[in-house]
């Protein structure tokens, strides 16, 4: 046993070398994208991130941080710190997998081990823990600062932890392996919450080993008790601590007068004597009655007890474990109930570290997400109530109208929550109001039109439902006096097993298994993000020939080949394990129970709408983990297949029966053993040879320097408006770790619309003052002004606009709607002035600097906004202003009246819909203008002659040229390129949009200058005689000529695909410069990007061509638009314009080339004409004339069948513009 263990300990830390070596040079060097950024920045600086907070994790990640020799080194330490938590993962995993083959394989008591025994259990757990470490997503978490690393870690260490309690469970202090899951459960809890998932494996452990005569009635109360114990710990002792906490605070504060937190204080000091007294009492067993008090004490004032919202529950809980202690139970069972008390007791340490949020938040540091600084906001923050309620067993259709009363207002349930009041002057003592909480307002719906296990059930997702599953089958139901059509169940259940399982998990799944398609993220088409084996007949019937796929996919480095090598091991595993006698079926639920409660239990709670923001297979790593376990017993079983079928043939042979042993079989059981171990072993590093391209991000530098490009591109002092993950965490990080441009204020728009933001952006941080505005503290408090109502009802119920014509000053129209009240218990409230100005005083405009003196003329006297005009406002929103525009138009409209000081931008990725308000011309905002990798707000329409030469389009230039950081890709060569998966590319690509239109800016200028020097006694336009000359126009050209030969050179086109578009705009701005400067080298380089651009997607026209008529229908919107559409017929329109006789040519070479342009424009334009698509009219109508000259005969055909070409083609463009 002594050589055993040598050989089990020493392998395992060479495969945790392995591990680490592996993830070491893999580490992404900075900060990733999505919420690693938000992560890292907390863990340096323990700052409160978004609910439900990771505190375990932010110590860990301070610890790791200190070992940074400078700031830009935080993140590649926290990130080592993952890597290093993964690579512990595997070892446990390697360990956890020897275990249970030794368990299979080996008798009990047997001392000594075969080599043959040894190699198989060691090839197993070699197989396994290599196959889940070099697997998909867990290698996608272990090289980036975030928790599911650490999670992986504590699951791995949780399930390792109850195996060694198996191995000792009969030894004498055996209990402390449970108390030290326990600890590790409740630091888990304080890292993400998917630990609580293992304990139906742990209880079905521990039933299996203390009952030697195991039933399957016994199994299933094993797992009902495990899922009692998941549900006291999640419903009960989670929140429920804080519950009791919240009404100890309410006492204290609001009747005993004491300040804030004093509450709480008290209660954790009370909870601490309690656990010491408990634990006290259980050891000395002096007093049975003080046992008794002192575990229903400590058990009632844990919290566990209080499960759901009604204090019905908790007492009777209380009552029946009094009755027990006190009335039923005659002996007390000191081992259970002291175990018991333990285990609150260590859970309550690790979740004890909340307290770490509670007290940063007092802190106030810059990054302060819901502002959990008392222990109501806390509450509302571990419970995620921002991000609202999902239906789970029962609910309400994307098609059930809300109820509603006699007077039309819509029925509803409100819980109330307490909220810290706001204080009129700072001697007001401490106060808790209680308001309504809107977050948890519960709105009552027809029960004919609810059904059980709703997952059809998101009134805003009904279009995502219908695109995803292409038809819904309805029924029509009654709700009073109108009728709804309602999904049936069968679609409900339908769209579960059809895309909640099979696309959002066994995808997943069959994407570490299996292989992967690519790494570009899929919403159900047949070419982005499926899962492949690599076996032609497989993937070509679902797929299409994908030896047609275009070059850019086939070389996609997401494309992982495993043929399902690992998904046959661990189906041989699986199979082996469940057969194999008594103790191979138990463990065989044993890990079905891990791995179905961390894979397809999550997606049932998770009730996942269609067309997530990102992928989410990280959600399930724990799923992935257990079937690893039967990839590595997949070796064993292999052997034994082997064997079982050298059996058979040799005892056919010589005539014996299936069961006994030949010599034959004993001639080659060692090189069956060799072989097995063989091939379990080629398994991961085939997976390997496949992963890890599309796995080292070692050299690149996306999120931080792109975050900065951002934060450069807006001048000292300014505000930068952005919206979601990766505009919004690459900044902070940026601001708050490396310490870059903390002048500048980020403003997120989707918090702007919460009072805790609200009073944030009031505070200054670190270089950045408090943000002008007119809203004080009490504006938004206590949930008023949510939303502004641009219109009242008349007497007869109709809607009527609030003073539509009247048009008056932004501040005087904001100042009214601060001033109303809100309708009770429902945060709306009467936006009077929709129709407003922004007055500008040039004088001020010119004195900051904003724009050169000798344009002073230029600069408007205000800046019209009106909302009824606001296409976003007027459609999406029902004509109601949110607070988050409400607050963003007080902010602009403040810094406007303080003459600029703080210039405000939008970033270039948030949707328009956050500044739609201003006026819009031919597609273009007036007042806003590119500055980089942001849009400013300008005093001058940069629509109209009159903005030429105001400073804007040098500044974006300067910006680009001088501050701009490429990421990594400005060392790139085609052999070496930093690996950018589909959101690192999409944001290269964000960037490059960036430049294009600066440079695009700049042409537009110089031509505007041009046309005014030739013109300008008709235009009669005041500028200055500066850019009326040919040096100005010049240096207009030769600028865009040099952004755009940057771009070329730091973003290359080989390191990161562009999309069609951006390639065309590029090549279209150098046919521009050419033909205006005569510079054949600009005509070359136009040409070089068209030709490229062309002949590349002509590979995906005849892929799109060798399709099917179904899978057509499975493509992307620009597929759509590329192929029926005739996208890329217009693209060859566009470059026979600018250089004819090259695309005259390239034209005979692509149709030689088999890709039939002709055939393409027909069915593009039968399309057209079936289907009266106006967004297509304008393409086809503009490449005719083209495809005419090259197919004369074709053409003339084709007009006489459909004599209405031209007819119908003209109505639909009308239409279009229209």
């Amino acid at each position: 046993m002594k050589k055993y263990n040598l050989i089990n300990n020493s392998l395992g830390w060479v495969i945790f070398a392995i591990a680490t070596v592996t993830y070491m040079l893999t580490l992404e060097p900075t900060a990733s994208f999505w919420d690693c950024g938000e992560f890292i920045s907390q863990g340096y600086k323990l700052e409160v991130g978004h609910p439900p907070g990771n505190p375990i994790f932010m110590l860990t990640a301070n610890f790791f941080t200190h070992f940074a020799s400078s700031p830009s080194q935080v993140a590649l330490c926290v990130n080592a710190m993952s890597g290093l938590l993964s690579a512990g993962c595997i070892l446990l995993l390697f360990w956890t997998v020897t275990h249970l083959v030794r368990r299979l394989i080996t008798k009990d008591g047997q001392e000594e081990y075969s080599w043959m025994q040894i190699a198989l259990i060691m090839g197993s757990g070699v197989c396994g823990a290599l196959a889940y470490a070099w697997s998909d997503t867990f290698w996608f978490s272990a090289v980036e600062g975030e928790v599911y690393a650490f999670s992986s870690f504590c699951t791995a260490l949780t399930f390792w932890l109850i195996l060694k309690w198996e191995n000792r469970s009969e030894e004498p202090h055996s209990d402390r392996y449970l108390v030290a899951i326990a600890y590790v459960i409740g630091v888990s809890v304080a890292v993400h919450l998917l630990n609580l998932l293992c304990i139906p494996a742990i209880i079905l452990v521990i039933y299996y080993k203390k009952f030697k005569e195991t039933t399957a009635k016994g199994s299933l109360i094993a797992l009902l008790i495990s899922f009692g114990i998941i549900v006291f710990i999640l419903f009960g002792l989670v929140p429920g601590f804080v519950e009791i906490a919240q009404y100890s605070e309410l006492l204290f504060v609001n009747k005993f007068g004491m300040p804030f937190n004093t509450g709480v204080i008290a209660y954790a000091l009370i909870f601490v004597g309690l656990l010491v007294w408990t634990v006290y009492s259980f050891h000395k067993q002096s007093s049975a009655n003080q046992m008794r008090w002192s575990f229903l004490l400590t058990t009632f004032f844990s919290g566990i007890l209080f499960i759901g919202s009604s204090m019905l529950i908790p007492i009777v809980l209380t009552a029946a474990l009094a009755f027990y202690l006190f009335g039923v139970c005659k002996k007390i069972p000191v081992r259970i109930l002291y175990n018991t008390a333990l285990y609150i007791a260590v859970i309550f340490v690790g979740y004890s570290s909340y307290a770490l949020i509670l007290i940063r938040s007092n802190a106030q540091t810059p990054m302060d997400q819901n502002s959990p600084d008392n222990v109501f906001a806390l509450g509302s923050y571990l419970n995620r109530e921002q991000y609202g309620k999902t239906p789970l067993l029962y609910g309400p259709t994307y098609a059930s109208p809300v109820e509603r009363d006699d007077t039309g207002a819509a029925v509803m349930t409100k819980a109330s929550k307490y909220v810290k009041e706001v204080k009129a002057s700072p001697d007001e003592p401490d106060r808790y109001k209680e308001i309504d909480d809107n977050y948890n307002t519960e709105y009552s719906y027809p029960s004919s039109t609810k059904m059980l296990f709703p997952r059809l059930y998101d009134s805003s997702a009904k279009d995502k439902y219908l695109r995803c599953m292409g038809t819904i089958d309805t029924h029509p139901v009654e709700t009073g006096s109108s009728v709804v059509d309602v999904p049936t169940f069968s679609e409900n259940i339908r769209y579960f097993f059809q895309y909640q399982l099979n696309y959002m998990y066994w995808r997943y799944f069959l994407w570490n298994f299996a292989g992967r398609q690519n790494d570009l993220q899929g919403q159900g088409e047949i070419n982005h993000g499926n899962w492949i084996s690599g076996i032609p007949f497989i993937d070509n019937a679902r797929l299409g020939d994908q030896d047609m796929l275009p070059d850019d996919l086939k070389n996609n480095p997401g494309r992982n080949v495993f043929y399902m090598l690992p998904l046959l091991l661990g189906l041989i595993g699986l199979l082996w394990q469940a057969y194999c006698g008594k103790r191979g079926i138990e463990q065989f639920w044993v890990v079905f129970f891990l791995f179905f409660m961390t894979g397809i239990a999550i997606v049932l709670y998770l009730n996942q709408t269609p067309e997530q923001p990102r992928e989410r297979d990280y959600a399930y790593a724990g799923s992935f983990y257990a079937f690893a376990i039967w990839i590595g017993m997949g070796v064993t079983g292999l052997y034994k297949l082997l064997l079982y079928a050298v059996r058979k043939v040799s005892c056919k042979k010589e005539g014996k029966n299936g069961f006994e042993v030949t010599d034959a079989e004993k001639k080659v059981r060692p090189a069956l053993v060799v072989a097995a171990v063989a091939f379990g072993i080629f398994v991961p590093l085939q997976m390997v040879s496949q992963t890890w391209d599309d796995h080292d991000r070692s050299g690149r530098y996306a999120c931080r320097d792109f975050g900065m490009n951002y934060l450069s591109s807006v001048d000292k002092d300014g505000i930068i408006f952005t919206s979601g993950d990766n505009d919004t965490f690459p900044l902070w990080y940026a601001q708050e770790v490396e310490g870059y441009r903390t002048d500048v204020r980020v403003v997120n728009m989707s918090y702007l619309a919460t009072d805790w933001y609200m009073a944030q952006m009031r505070r200054p941080a670190y270089g950045s003052a408090p943000l002008p505005m007119q809203a004080n503290a009490q504006t938004f408090a206590y949930d008023q002004h949510l939303f502004g109502l641009l219109y009242t009802y008349d007497v007869d119920g109709n809607p009527s606009f609030n003073n539509p014509n009247r048009q008056v000053s932004a501040l005087t129209s904001i100042a009214n709607y601060y001033s109303l009240p809100s309708a009770e218990g429902s945060g709306d409230t009467s936006f009077n002035y929709p129709n407003m100005f922004i007055p500008i005083d040039r004088a001020k405009i010119v004195a900051n600097g904003v724009v050169p003196a000798d344009m002073r003329n230029n600069v408007d006297s205000n800046i019209p906004v009106n909302l009824l005009k606001d296409q976003y406002i007027t459609s999406k929103d029902g004509y109601t202003l949110s607070s988050a525009k409400a607050m963003q138009l007080d902010i602009i409209s403040s810094m406007v009246a303080q003459g600029w000081k703080r210039p405000a931008y939008f970033a270039i990725t948030i949707p328009d819909e956050y500044y739609s308000y201003f006026e819009n011309q031919d597609g273009g905002y007036k007042f806003t203008t590119s500055a980089g990798m942001a849009y400013a707000l300008t005093p001058i329409n940069m629509l109209a002659y009159k903005s030429i030469g105001s400073g804007y389009t040098d500044k974006a230039y300067r910006n680009i040229t001088e501050h701009y950081r490429w990421g990594g890709l400005d060392k790139a060569t085609p052999g070496n390129v930093p690996y950018y998966d589909e959101t690192a590319a999409r944001m290269v690509n964000s960037t490059r949009i960036s430049i294009v239109e600066a440079a695009q800016n700049l042409i537009k200028e110089a031509e505007m200058a041009a046309d005014l020097k030739e013109h300008n006694d008709s235009l009669k336009v005041d500028v200055p005689a500066r850019v009326m000359t040919d040096g100005f126009i010049a240096d207009r050209y030769n600028k865009a000529r040099t952004l755009l030969h940057l771009m070329e050179q730091k973003l290359p086109w080989f390191a990161v695909n562009a999309s069609f578009s951006i390639i065309e705009d590029t090549a279209s701005a150098y046919f521009t410069i050419a033909h205006a400067t005569g510079n054949s080298d600009d005509m070359k380089r136009g040409s070089q990007l068209m030709e490229q651009l062309l002949t590349n997607y002509a590979q995906y026209m005849r892929y799109y061509n060798s399709l099917s008529a179904d899978l057509k229908g499975c493509l992307t919107n620009i597929d759509d638009y590329l192929y029926q559409d005739a996208g890329y017929l217009k693209l060859f329109e566009t470059y026979m314009l600018a250089n004819p006789s090259a695309a005259k040519k390239l034209f005979v070479k692509l149709d030689k080339q088999g890709l039939n342009l002709w055939y393409g424009f027909e069915r593009a334009a039968l399309r057209v004409l079936h289907s009266s698509s106006a967004s297509a009219a304008q393409n086809i109508v503009y490449s005719f004339p083209t495809y005419a000259r090259m197919f004369p005969k074709e053409a003339q055909d084709f007009l006489m069948k459909h004599d209405n070409f031209y007819t119908v083609m003209t109505q639909l463009m009308e239409q279009s513009n229209s």
